[in-house]
């Protein structure tokens, strides 16, 4: 079982039952933990991706299919059923997984899916913009005028095209009922991006969400809706993971050869932000506003998988950017 999945109950069985979401790009990492999270508090979870059992996306990454993903949620939630009924809190509905392979840059495709859930659901509560894909295509430390222009362009499509054509279908099923919740999934927080990325076109692209949330949120206010941008810290994908050569269970190997990955968190942290967000009623405080794993963490009181609450942006800014003598553990 990947890391996105060994995500442990810490909250109120079955919260968000009744609830239906759409997390799209959920085929691995963060997109993945996150929807099965919510499939776990009860929510009834769409997945979408490119990769499939049949078909592999241009990441290249052939194990890590929708379909798991969707199995994932749904046996994420019958744990959760199990746990509650043998705690005398009765069966909740929820907790199941639907895979639709889907190409977020395909109107047709998308216009489609919105169209299913519709049919099949008549409604549609919580949003998660999580496609991405494209960190392949990242050449850092390289001036515009040097950078492989497609590669460049192609990482706007990716992470910025396909959340605009993604929310313009998704979102007059959401405003049908007051209390919708949107959330763009990016890379760092506003302020932290006030820092150039050392590639102009991902920096683009990872700002982006949180204009979009910010727009989206003045939209939403009429429905009740709360829109949010949000990022992990230095987050221990599964991509990431291989990138070191280490597990989840061996990830400290790495931070000998990269030390500020001792500030790492697993997909957890966030996936519980999104949860925590969904079931909060309270959730309109935060909308428009750019949010972090760490900051939400504290808000809700949650850890991460191992019992401990990394500040990943805290580390950043006083450490490495402030020259602060301290160490990940003193942040962790």
């Amino acid at each position: 079982m990947t890391a996105a999945a060994d995500v442990t109950e810490r909250s109120p069985q079955g919260e968000l039952a009744g609830r239906v979401a759409l997390v799209a790009g959920a085929t691995r990492g963060a997109g993945r933990a996150m929807a099965v999270e919510l499939g776990r508090a009860g929510a009834l979870v769409y997945v979408t991706g490119r990769t499939t059992r049949g078909r592999v996306s241009e990441v290249g990454r052939p194990t890590e299919t929708i379909e798991e993903t969707a199995e994932l949620v749904t046996a994420a939630g019958e744990a959760a059923r199990r746990a509650s009924v043998k705690g005398g809190g009765g069966r909740r509905a929820g907790g199941i997984g639907i895979g639709v392979p889907t190409d977020h840059l395909d109107p047709a495709q998308v216009r489609a899916l919105i169209e299913r859930i519709d049919r099949e659901q008549g409604r549609l509560d919580v949003l998660v913009n999580s496609v991405w894909g494209g960190d392949r295509l990242i050449e850092f430390d390289t001036r515009l005028w040097d950078l492989d222009l497609d590669n460049g362009l192609r990482m706007f499509r990716l992470g910025i095209d396909t959340h605009i054509i993604t929310s313009h279908y998704a979102l007059p099923l959401l405003i049908r009922r007051p209390g919708g919740l949107v959330v763009e999934m990016t890379d760092g927080t506003a302020a932290s991006n006030r820092r150039y990325r050392d590639s102009l076109c991902f920096d683009l692209t990872k700002n982006a969400p949180h204009r979009i949330a910010f727009g989206l949120a003045a939209e939403l206010k009429e429905y009740g809706g709360t829109a949010v941008s949000l990022t992990p810290g230095f987050l221990r994908s599964e991509e990431m993971l291989d990138h070191f050569g280490v597990t989840e269970e061996t990830w400290r190997d790495a931070v000998a050869e990269e030390p500020h990955f001792a500030i790492a968190e697993s997909p957890a942290l966030v996936a519980r932000a999104v949860r925590a967000l969904a079931a909060d009623p309270d959730r309109r405080r935060w909308t428009g506003q750019s949010l972090s794993s760490g900051q939400l963490a504290r808000a809700y009181d949650f850890t991460d998988a191992d019992g401990s609450r990394p500040d990943c942006d805290g580390y950043f800014e006083d450490v490495v950017f402030g020259g602060k003598d301290a160490t990940a553990e003193d942040y962790r």
